[in-house]
């Protein structure tokens, strides 16, 4: 639930919800089958409508709605719409709401089709239940898996109405249409509201789905339109409820001394100085950990006091020996070298066309480049935060997550306790980009509140978030072309090697998997004769979970800077070389090559790889950046070109280089075809939002390791990118289609690193391989005395 009881905001702002109430599914269904009769009313009509008796017809009442199983899941009305007496529509959204604008999207998509009045739009956050089917919130997949069912669940409740109308009219259904909340009818354009026919049409059996007509794109009125956030004017009047905000009676509070290793573990402690500070209670051990590290608390001591202050000065005054664990030796500059040593050696084939070996060996001009990203750091302005509460054997969660459903499992598991006496509600997150579907935190705040017995509320702190994370994986790339006389690639090996998500859930897993594979370097897009990925191993010694676009970012770096690097050895201008490398228009499966290749959990059918669209996307943004224009002095343009989350972006970026070294980025030009847009002004504020938080990494993002710990510890010594350091122009055209939708929230950082990269070498001569660019610590770029650009 995202509002806590006693918090729920009133009030009105036209383009919002009226309020937002905290009312559980149960709640809702109970004693009215399909549609909520409410026992208030919010407001006066200006219309007079009769009194409908919906016992007044010989009617059999359905109860509970029958599964309306289509594309994507169960579209049962019930599930997902309410509407009062008073007409106000209750839309439950079953994604967490973390500043992607969800709630609103998903409420467009509902509205749109049921013909509601969006004024009277409400939002309800559903709880973690397998009732809603997949509930994770992240691989920029809510609109996609749920854009048909969301469509027909309103559309169905639509038909439900109308035909309600008719039959309290005695008039045949198709003379009924509804809009904007009321029906009316052909014959003498009497209206009724929703409120008012709720109940009769509660009676009514949920139509089919090939009794439902769904609108054309050209009828929609909500759907691919700029409507304004179900919950910028609630944050703004400081209403709705963060992880960090939950407030439940008898309320303590905790933070956890962590062991610097991951599967460190717990030796000699002593709590006596803690125990000393005002406002400490008591300190709770928490057992240590043990692979695979999977989504389990990773030990340590829980200091619990009156407020979070007092925890943390507790906190501080522990005296704890740590005992080292496994993971002890592991230094990340080290490791940086051993897999660069591992990319220059074959590796395992992952997808093949022709003889790159052959192709290579007889070029008449071979180029070579080996590439490195570092371990980043989701970092969400929110850390993770969660308080549980236990009555006797029942357990009840509130907490930033990205995926209830997974952290209600994750606590039956790891609590050995029934799933059915689990409730987790969703609060709103400040930001997540992969770090709160891992639900570790939540697990903490139940064994610990399982121990004192009262709600407990556990927060991290920065230092705890920084050091003690799922951390993006690092990776080293080796690549290798061969270009003919006239400089056309004609061959092409791509080797990866990086720690895999797998790792974290498979101790000792060290080969990357086929969809990490799949993010960037077995899709790739290439058109030459030639073609070869391999990757390589290497083992996992932090926890790696996946980060805002996953494997797509070292993928797209290398890739892309690449295919810049061909165009400069070409002595070709770099867009019209990447357009040469993607060809022409085509579909390709990667699969034909022998490359196992999940897309993004999609049908290849449904999404295919549409080097057009590729194409397309390179040329308006290269449009909009005017490129090839005359630039000042120390001035380059950069561009690259990802598909992701079956997206397409192309970026350009235009920066400024001092002969100090001093960066600038004076303008961004980004082109996106999403397919089907719910919501272009929430759109394009994803590509901004994602582009920058690339710039950011690719700028000064870097996690480092030393004797297994984690050296940096928070934003001075983790570094983002600062609003003064903003592009001053920045401009995104959606590419507007009617195919399905894609998705949106990650697709736009992949290409920003090498954008930026290819940028400065077109302004400076020096080329960029390693990430990141400046570092946290740094303030300019670290150029060769004598440039050539």
């Amino acid at each position: 639930m995202g509002i806590i009881p006693g918090k729920a905001p009133t009030g009105s702002d036209k383009g919002g919800p009226r309020s937002t109430t905290n009312l559980s599914r149960r709640s809702f269904v109970a004693g009215s089958g399909l549609f909520v009769v409410g026992v208030t009313l919010a407001g006066c009509s200006n219309y007079v409508e009769p009194d409908i008796d919906a016992n007044a017809f010989d009617l059999p009442n359905p109860g509970d709605s029958p599964l309306t199983q289509v594309a994507g899941g169960d579209a049962s009305p019930a599930l997902w719409i309410a509407i009062d007496e008073d007409g106000a529509v209750k839309i439950t959204c079953h994604r967490s709401e973390m500043g992607q604008q969800v709630w609103t999207s998903m409420a467009q998509i509902v509205a749109d089709e049921l013909e509601a009045d969006w004024d009277r739009v409400e939002i309800v956050q559903a709880e973690g239940h397998e009732r809603y089917g997949d509930q994770n919130t992240d691989g920029s997949r809510s609109v996609r898996y749920n854009f048909h069912r969301l469509r027909v669940a309103g559309a169905a409740m639509r038909k439900m109405l109308t035909d309600a109308a008719a039959l309290y009219w005695g008039m045949d259904p198709s003379e009924c249409s509804a809009a904007e909340g009321l029906v009316s009818n052909s014959q003498n354009s009497d209206t009724l509201s929703y409120g008012n026919l709720a109940e009769l049409a509660a009676r009514l059996p949920v139509p089919a789905e090939d009794d439902i007509s769904l609108k054309k794109p050209g009828e929609w009125r909500f759907i691919n339109k700029e409507i304004p956030s179900l919950t910028i004017p609630l944050i703004t009047r400081g209403q709705g409820t963060f992880g960090i905000d939950v407030d439940r009676p008898d309320m303590v509070y905790a933070v956890v001394a962590r062991p610097p290793q991951v599967f460190g573990r717990v030796g000699r402690v002593d709590d006596a100085a803690a125990l000393a500070v005002p406002g400490v209670l008591q300190t709770v051990r928490l057992r240590d950990a043990k692979p695979p590290a999977l989504f389990q608390p990773m030990g340590g001591i829980a200091v619990i006091a009156r407020d979070t202050w007092a925890a943390i000065q507790g906190r501080n005054a522990l005296d704890v020996q740590w005992i080292d664990g496994p993971n002890a030796g592991y230094d990340s500059i080290s490791f940086a070298e051993a897999m660069k040593r591992t990319a220059r050696r074959p590796g395992t084939v992952r997808r093949e066309r022709g003889n790159v070996r052959a192709g290579i060996a007889r070029a008449a001009q071979v180029v070579e480049a080996e590439y490195y990203a570092p371990h980043l750091s989701q970092s969400p302005m929110e850390p993770p935060s969660a308080t549980a509460h236990w009555t006797d054997d029942k357990l009840e969660c509130w907490a930033c997550v990205q995926d209830p459903q997974t952290t209600r499992q994750t606590l039956a598991d790891l609590l050995e306790i029934d799933k059915e006496n689990i409730t987790v509600n969703a609060t709103w997150l400040g930001g997540a980009f992969g770090r709160k579907s891992k639900p570790d935190f939540v697990v903490e705040a139940a064994l610990i509140a399982k121990e004192v017995g009262k709600p407990v509320k556990v927060t991290w702190t920065r230092e705890d978030e920084v050091r003690h994370g799922f951390y993006h994986s690092a990776s080293a790339q080796r690549l290798e072309a061969g270009l003919d006389a006239d400089g056309k690639c004609t061959s092409y090996l791509h080797r990866t090697v990086f720690p895999p998500i797998a790792s974290t859930f498979a101790d000792g897993m060290a080969t990357p998997t086929d969809g990490e594979m799949g993010l960037g370097a077995t899709d790739v897009p290439f058109a030459m004769p030639n073609l070869r990925v391999e990757s390589g191993d290497a083992k996992g010694h932090l926890r790696i979970g996946w980060l805002r676009s996953v494997a797509n970012i070292y993928h797209a770096f290398a890739v892309q800077s690449f295919a810049a690097e061909l165009a400069h050895a070409a002595g070709r201008d770099q867009k019209d070389y990447l357009l040469e490398l993607i060809g022409g228009a085509r579909t390709f499966d990667p699969g034909e090559e022998g490359a196992t290749y999940p897309n993004y959990d999609a049908s290849i059918e449904d999404y295919p790889i549409e080097t057009g669209r590729l194409s397309n996307v390179v040329e308006k943004a290269a449009e909009m950046a005017r490129w090839g224009r005359d630039l000042p002095s120390g001035h380059g343009l950069g561009i690259a070109v990802h598909r992701s989350f079956l997206s397409y972006i192309a970026t350009v970026i235009e920066v400024s280089v001092s002969p100090e070294g001093m960066l600038a980025i004076p303008g961004i030009w980004l082109a996106v075809d999403a397919g089907t847009v719910v919501n272009p002004r929430h759109a394009r504020a994803q590509m901004e939002g994602g582009t920058i938080y690339g710039l950011s990494n690719a700028l000064y993002g870097e996690i480092t390791a030393r004797k297994g710990a984690v050296v940096q510890d928070n934003f001075p010594s983790w570094r983002v990118l600062r609003m003064g350091e903003a592009p001053r122009d920045f401009e995104v055209t959606i590419v507007q289609s009617n195919t399905r939708p894609a998705g949106i929230g990650e697709p736009a950082t992949p290409p920003a690193a090498p954008a930026l990269t290819n940028a400065i070498f077109n302004a400076t001569g020096h080329r960029i391989r390693t990430l990141p660019i400046i570092g946290a610590t740094g303030s300019r770029l670290k150029l060769p005395e004598t440039q050539t650009a």
